[in-house]
Order: structure tokens, then C-alpha cells, then sequence
């Protein structure tokens, strides 16, 4: 079995139903986190929860907004925590011919609205620039596995 993430009559994405709960279930938490939908949701076939429309404006929304938000971590555990998942959210937009740019790294400050939090781990000196460039990487690799 797998679950279906489509636009209209295209699938943009075909994962196992284990890694498309997973998915789902972090899709959730960072709406929460930003307080933004995503704009995935059931699809044309209703009650069927194995397939999710992915409603293209609202996604780029979230995606632009996900993606900053990540970027502008210097937090080193909310950078793993967060790194897997907005990849793939990525590499999905990605697949939907959502156009995003990465961001300029920081160049060796804190970006704008971001406190430093010195309890965590994490250099805002060097975070910025770090997090840009692996969550580019990471992206790039999660494409390659979304496929067909």
C-alpha cells in the first residue's frame, strides 16, 4: 500500500503509507509551529485517506514560510529535528513547480526576528550559512528518491 500526494491528475510524490503518516503527522506539527496551513489535505476521492490533494497556492505559502523559518534557526536541535522533514516539504514543492530560491546565508549575524538562545547549542555566527547550505543538500537528495 502507499498514499498518493497529487495536484489534480498528478501524483507529485507516491510514498509507503509508513513514511506518508510520518510525513503527515510532522506536516501538523510544524502548522502548528507556524501557524500557517499547508494546504495538503483529502483529495478528490474524499474519504479516502491513502490519497492528499496538495492545493498549490497554499503550499507555496507554507513552503516560503517553512523554509525562513528553518534558515533562520540557530539552534542545533531544532535544526536536526527540523532539517528531514522541511526537505522533503521542499523537494515536494519542488515537484509541484513551485519555484524557491534558497536563502543568503546570514553572513555572520543573527537574521532579523531570531534571538539566540545561548543555553542551545548552535553558532549564529556560522548557523545560517550551515543550515542553508545542508537543507539545499538534503533537498537535492530527497527529490532524487521522490521519483517516479
Amino acid at each position: 500500500m502507499s498514499m498518493y500526494f497529487d495536484i489534480g491528475d498528478e501524483t507529485l510524490w507516491n510514498p509507503s503509507n509508513g513514511a506518508g503518516r510520518l510525513f503527515l503527522r510532522q506536516v501538523e506539527v510544524f502548522e502548528a509551529e507556524l501557524k500557517l496551513p499547508s494546504g495538503i489535505g483529502q483529495g478528490k476521492y474524499g474519504g479516502d485517506p491513502d490519497t492528499l490533494e496538495v492545493d498549490p497556492v497554499a503550499y507555496e505559502e507554507f513552503i516560503r514560510s517553512l523554509v525562513a523559518w528553518h534558515c533562520r534557526t540557530v539552534h542545533s536541535v531544532i535544526v536536526a529535528l527540523s532539517e528531514g522533514f522541511v526537505a522533503t516539504a521542499l523537494a515536494l514543492a519542488w515537484r509541484a513547480g513551485i519555484e524557491l530560491e534558497m536563502p543568503e546565508p546570514g553572513a555572520g549575524r543573527v537574521p532579523a526576528g531570531v534571538q539566540y538562545d545561548p543555553r542551545g547549542p548552535g553558532n549564529p555566527e556560522t548557523g545560517s550559512a550551515a543550515v542553508v547550505t545542508a537543507l539545499d543538500a538534503r533537498a537535492r537528495e530527497m527529490a532524487r528518491c521522490m521519483a517516479p
